[in-house]
């Protein structure tokens, strides 16, 4: 078939290539000038089985309130009147108790424990270099309350085979020796030595190239406008993807089938066709700092959960992002979030790195309430969905791109999985927020 993908982030460029793989001829259609240039460029870096938590907990509504009005807040909501902001609230408040919070949980777990054997599989198959590490992921908690309420996840993570193993302040400190200076203030940990880090710049466009060689076709500074339909009902299909090209040309691009891998932008594309996404952008933050003295910066990937960062050390680089900032679509930097990462960085780590240059970055996670992605089916039956995979896009990436390889090709994929539009996975029905038929 010919098959068109809408998007050359992480998910866009693994759907092309998994359906390259499987015969199909793809484009992929973008509108930078290359892939992994949005919210795939300078991300947390992690490939996170053990951050299957989702936002919405039964933790989650007090932190919120706790933190309304503070500049520097891990989660900044900022209310705004726009009827999908309201809508995703909501929803997020009801996928916050504990019955659908365990729900979501086994399904993030199911697609990211899926995704990692695959990303093992194309490290293997293809050699791409991108600064990997595979010494798991360390938790590591300063509130005794925040260690206490991570307890109940961190037992159904086990229960799922995800091997997220609490240990004491110690252990943390002999895992990651570089949390030394501050061991008086630990309280304790959760380490996952199977989870990994790498660079997802450097993995996409790898795989973007290793995905053109294969007969994948990447139209860059290509802008999709619109979506165009054909039939009614049963017999509903996508008849061609309008786009102004690089030549500011508006053209009809036609194929078999279409796969929506646009983030946080494919809400706007599909609501003319009557697909509602309940995707919102969470603007999160990175830096990015140069290591000027590698045994006092972390090669263990790490996760300060009091304060919602990620630490993946790249190379003579070391990356920190986290925080979420809910403020529709603009990627301005706002200086106090900035400068509150810097400063939690350099009271862990005060002679690692050059703190007075860092990168800053941002980039729109496309979140769900749930943190459960739309992969699958559409009503229409030439358009599927691959999007919505908000803080966990690198960590779900390959998995989804196989997957949606998949189900393009007419087979059920390998893992239990809420698929949209498919049957609904072992434990329980989707939420109301998540549904199957969409």
């Amino acid at each position: 078939m010919k098959v068109i993908v809408l998007g050359s982030g992480i998910i866009g460029t693994a759907s092309a290539w998994f359906l390259a793989k499987d015969g199909h001829e793809v484009t992929v259609l973008e509108r930078q000038p290359g892939p992994a240039q949005e919210t795939s460029f300078a991300n947390g870096c992690q490939i996170s089985v053990s951050h299957a938590e989702p936002w919405a907990n039964p933790h989650a509504p007090f932190k919120v309130l706790k933190w309304l009005g503070k500049e520097d807040a891990p989660l900044l909501f900022r209310l705004r009147p726009e009827w999908l902001q309201w809508k995703w609230g909501l929803s997020f408040l009801r996928n916050c108790t504990p019955g659908r919070t365990a729900y979501n949980i086994r399904q993030i777990i199911a697609i990211a424990e899926y995704s990692r054997q695959t990303l093992q599989a194309v490290r293997a198959e293809t050699g791409i270099q991108y600064d990997h590490l595979t010494r798991g992921i360390l938790h590591f908690y300063t509130d005794a309350r925040d260690f206490e309420a991570s307890q109940p996840a961190a037992k159904l993570m086990r229960e799922l085979g995800c091997a997220r193993q609490t240990i004491s302040a110690d252990d943390v400190v002999r895992v990651e020796p570089a949390l030394a200076g501050i061991r008086d203030k630990i309280v304790g940990g959760d380490y996952t030595a199977t989870d990994e880090s790498g660079d997802i710049y450097k993995f996409t466009t790898g795989l973007a190239h290793k995905a053109q060689q294969a007969g994948v076709q990447f139209r860059f500074n290509t802008s999709v406008t619109r979506l165009l339909t054909a039939g009614a009902g049963a017999s509903a299909a996508i008849s061609g993807v309008e786009v102004i090209d690089a030549q500011g040309h508006h053209k009809v691009l036609q194929a078999d089938a279409f796969v929506v891998a646009l983030g946080s932008f494919s809400v706007q594309l599909l609501q003319p066709l009557g697909i509602d996404l309940l995707i919102y952008p969470g603007k999160g933050y990175s830096a990015t700092y140069a290591v000027t003295r590698a045994d006092a910066a972390p090669t263990v990937s790490l996760t300060d959960d009091g304060h919602k960062l990620v630490f993946s050390r790249l190379g003579d680089r070391l990356r920190v992002a986290g925080t979420c900032e809910l403020n529709g679509y603009g990627r301005d930097l706002n200086s106090v979030r900035c400068d509150a990462i810097t400063r939690r960085v350099r009271e862990l780590f005060p002679d690692a790195c050059d703190y007075d240059n860092p990168a800053y970055w941002t980039g729109l996670r496309p979140l769900t309430p749930s943190n459960v992605p739309y992969i699958g089916k559409t009503r229409y039956a030439n358009l599927f969905l691959n999007t919505g995979h908000g803080t966990l896009g690198w960590t779900m990436g390959c998995g989804s791109g196989r997957a949606i390889a998949d189900i393009v090709s007419g087979r059920t994929p390998d893992v239990d999985f809420a698929f949209t539009g498919m049957a609904p996975a072992r434990g329980a029905p989707p939420t109301a927020s998540h549904p199957a038929r969409i």
